[in-house]
């Protein structure tokens, strides 16, 4: 018998989810709806956009869902489901343009949701000279107003926020970006490299009010917005919230177990609690291998693995989950953050007798040119020597070097084993210890030398 798979959701995990049933479940009868009328837009398109890195919004644009219908897939765009009903296994939804409904049946579901932007309470935030940012339409409304507008607000440090202040200060506009903690990307990074992304931001004529609360919006003269902060206000063209996201999973509350944020409780095979429904990317959690427990980690490299895993493992299952642990990255004004694992912060909430060390040195010898520096904070566990977590900040691209760490941590590495792990050595690449075993070795040093094996 032909089992019937709905996928609700069709950004990366979604379609992730239906190359792998395609794969190894062709003979399944697959559904996919989709409320927006675009699939596979990376958010990130729009500070490249504006950034002039790329030409356009839609080529950041990766699937085609013609190619989807070639293949059989039963492709449901701009169609908006409005209940699930897991008892029934079926799906109510509406025909957002024709709004006709209808109602599917399902052998299994992939809750592919993804997220909604965290919107802060804030008096005046519904003004419509403030702006989200993540959908595509709403990156197409933010790339139009760039035209006119001269002076943006951009709510919110973190990732998205530090890239679109860079996507907008090369397109020539002025930019305040506001952020409550203390240092910008602090879930992300330890203070010291913080503060050198904000040294590199205001050097770059951005102003950075961190430690600061947006208290309200409001409309000033010649059409211009009024952001009020406790002691300053500030008059921009335009304001964007870049605050974190949450899990849109509001379909399933009460159905299946969720975290208190609402992201969908997976296991290692994308099963939730309800053995017919899976989930997958910004509507699911995930497992962070450093700190043991499930985690709300919207990220699109995630949402593709857990996609791919739901796919793989809807109606057969074949491969576990590994885990994560977080590893990120960007480039910003020709410098590389790249990260893995946790910072001290995080170590430290979790009970874990961690310290960390920190390393500077050129990337490859002196001799060389563009021997650029190499900055390195790595966090380990004292007890376990287990390295936790890294954050590298050079002009050189050190992003396959986060790569490495996490590699390491996943098979729970020792700094002992950092310190002399094989690694190349080429004039052209490093020197004779990588930095990586040099940071390593700073760590063995700081805990008065090796262990005896």
């Amino acid at each position: 018998m032909t089992e019937k798979i709905i996928v609700v959701g069709c950004t990366h995990a979604g379609i992730a989810a239906v190359n792998e049933i395609l794969k190894y479940h062709p003979q399944a009868d697959v559904t996919v709806f989709e409320r927006h009328d675009t699939i596979s837009y990376l958010s990130c398109a729009t500070y490249l956009t504006l950034g002039k890195t790329i030409s356009n919004l839609d080529e950041a644009m990766y699937a085609d869902p013609d190619y989807y219908r070639a293949q059989g897939i039963d492709m449901r765009l701009r169609h908006d489901v409005i209940d699930i009903n897991v008892e029934e296994h079926t799906v109510f939804a509406q025909d957002l343009e024709t709004k006709e409904f209808t109602t599917e049946s399902f052998d299994k579901l992939i809750m592919a949701t993804g997220s909604l932007t965290s919107i802060p309470t804030i008096q005046g935030v519904e003004n419509p000279k403030v702006k989200l940012c993540k959908t595509y339409e709403e990156a197409r409304d933010l790339c139009d107003e760039a035209q006119n507008d001269e002076r943006i607000a951009i709510i919110g440090g973190g990732y998205i926020g530090v890239e679109l202040a860079e996507g907008y200060n090369k397109s020539n506009h002025e930019v305040i970006l506001f952020h409550k903690k203390e240092t910008p990307l602090d879930r992300h990074i330890e203070p010291e490299i913080a503060d050198k992304i904000t040294n590199l931001l205001e050097d770059k004529g951005i102003q950075v009010k961190t430690g600061t609360i947006v208290k309200s919006f409001e409309d000033g003269a010649n059409d211009t917005l009024i952001v009020k902060t406790a002691d300053e206000a500030f008059e921009v063209d335009m304001a964007v919230i870049c605050t974190g996201l949450l899990p849109q999973a509001d379909l399933l509350q009460g159905k299946v177990d969720q975290l208190t944020n609402g992201a969908i409780v997976v296991n290692d095979y994308m099963e939730t609690s309800n053995p017919d429904i899976f989930a997958a990317g910004d509507a699911a959690s995930v497992k962070h291998n450093g700190l043991q427990t499930d985690v709300y980690m919207p990220l699109a490299s995630q949402a593709v693995r857990q996609g791919a895993l739901a796919g793989i493992n809807v109606l057969d299952k074949r491969l576990r989950s590994i885990g994560t642990q977080s590893t990120t990255g960007m480039l910003i004004f020709g410098r590389t953050l790249a990260c893995s694992g946790v910072t001290l912060a995080m170590a430290l909430d979790a009970g874990i007798n961690a310290t960390k060390v920190a390393y500077k040195g050129s990337y490859r010898p002196d001799f060389m040119p563009n021997a650029h520096k190499v900055e390195i904070e790595l966090v380990y566990d004292r007890n376990s020597r287990k390295v936790l977590g890294v954050q590298l900040w050079s002009k050189h691209d050190v992003s396959q070097a986060a790569d490495t760490i996490s590699a390491l941590m996943h098979y729970h590495g020792t700094i002992d084993e950092l310190s002399f792990i094989d690694m190349l050595f080429s004039p052209n690449f490093d020197q004779p210890f990588n930095y990586l075993n040099l940071v390593g070795q700073l760590a063995v040093k700081q805990e008065n030398g090796y262990l005896r094996t």
